[in-house]
């Protein structure tokens, strides 16, 4: 079973930068889909960036021209470059996977807390 382990997260003022990454335990070409979702307390996941296997990528409105997701097919790693980080922005960071088949893999979480 593929695992998915999320880190790179942390502390940070606001303004700031981290690199979130996302390693699988697996090869990466199962995924039709990878992406990283956030949830603060209180609020509901809400997708940050996601990308297909034909590297198609949607941003939620709210991080776009500041974060950008990538990945390392021969890393089988997936990054989120957080720059300009807000105090809104503090969340647990997910990364997710999606089978061809529908199948969901999600990672444990890292927090990212950004401090005004």
């Amino acid at each position: 079973q593929v695992q998915l382990v999320e880190s790179g997260g942390g502390l940070v003022q606001a303004g700031g930068s981290l690199r979130l990454s996302c390693a699988a335990s697996g090869s990466f070409l199962i995924f039709n889909a990878l992406g990283w979702y956030r949830q603060a307390p209180g609020k509901q996941r809400e997708l940050v960036a996601a990308m297909t296997n034909g590297n198609r990528i949607n941003y939620a409105d709210s991080v776009k021209g500041r974060f950008t997701i990538s990945k390392d097919n021969a890393k089988n790693t997936v990054y989120l470059q957080m720059n300009s980080l807000k105090p809104e922005d503090t969340a647990v960071y997910y990364c997710k996977g999606t089978l061809r088949a529908g199948i969901d893999y999600w990672g444990r979480g890292t927090q990212v807390t950004v401090s005004s």
